[in-house]
């Protein structure tokens, strides 16, 4: 059985983007609500996991899924407008610091847990598991032919749940920790 995709509208605006505070426009997107499982799109083993990220997909392969639903992947500009909104939160929940209650960080869950397990971690638009169970790959590239990836993974430290900070991954990449959300147009 094929799980829906929640989406969440999210408006667009100028953003002062990353540690440089560079402005840029950022449009008015469909989210999906949590990263992509394995159940919203009938990847195989969905029965059992399917309200788990799907991982151990390269960028190359995120992107054509995300085609075949209709939507994209966010660029790395657009992931951190989510994730901070126009208020620039520390974190995608607010300004206070990580607690248990918010995100699979620091090896709290043995690998990529249910999605909407932290609901204290959610953006205050209603986005979860922004923080922590798995990085997003975005598709904003760097020269070395790898790609910006962000959010932090279960096993990553609390300094990479911040909504400014940016990690990046060679976009072959299969990992346990990386999955991917979508946007799409209005």
């Amino acid at each position: 059985m094929r799980h829906s995709i929640r989406w969440v509208l999210l408006e667009g605006g100028d953003y002062p983007y990353g540690d440089t505070g560079k402005m840029m426009t950022v449009p008015t997107l469909w989210w999906s609500d949590t990263p992509i499982t394995a159940g919203q799109i009938s990847r195989a083993g969905s029965t059992t996991n399917a309200n788990i990220p799907v991982t151990h997909i390269s960028l190359p392969e995120a992107v054509l899924i995300a085609d075949g639903v209709g939507g994209r992947l966010p660029t790395s500009v657009e992931w951190e407008w989510m994730a901070a909104g126009k208020e620039k939160r520390l974190y995608p929940w607010g300004w206070e610091e990580w607690t248990v209650e918010k995100a699979a960080l620091t090896s709290t869950t043995a690998g990529p847990c249910p999605v909407r397990r932290f609901p204290g971690g959610a953006t205050p638009t209603g986005v979860f598991d922004v923080a922590g169970n798995v990085w997003e790959w975005t598709t904003t590239t760097l020269p070395n032919l790898g790609a910006y990836i962000r959010g932090g993974s279960y096993a990553s430290p609390p300094l990479y749940a911040r909504t400014a900070f940016r990690n990046a991954a060679p976009i072959e990449l299969r990992s346990r920790g990386i999955g991917f959300r979508i946007v799409r147009k209005p």
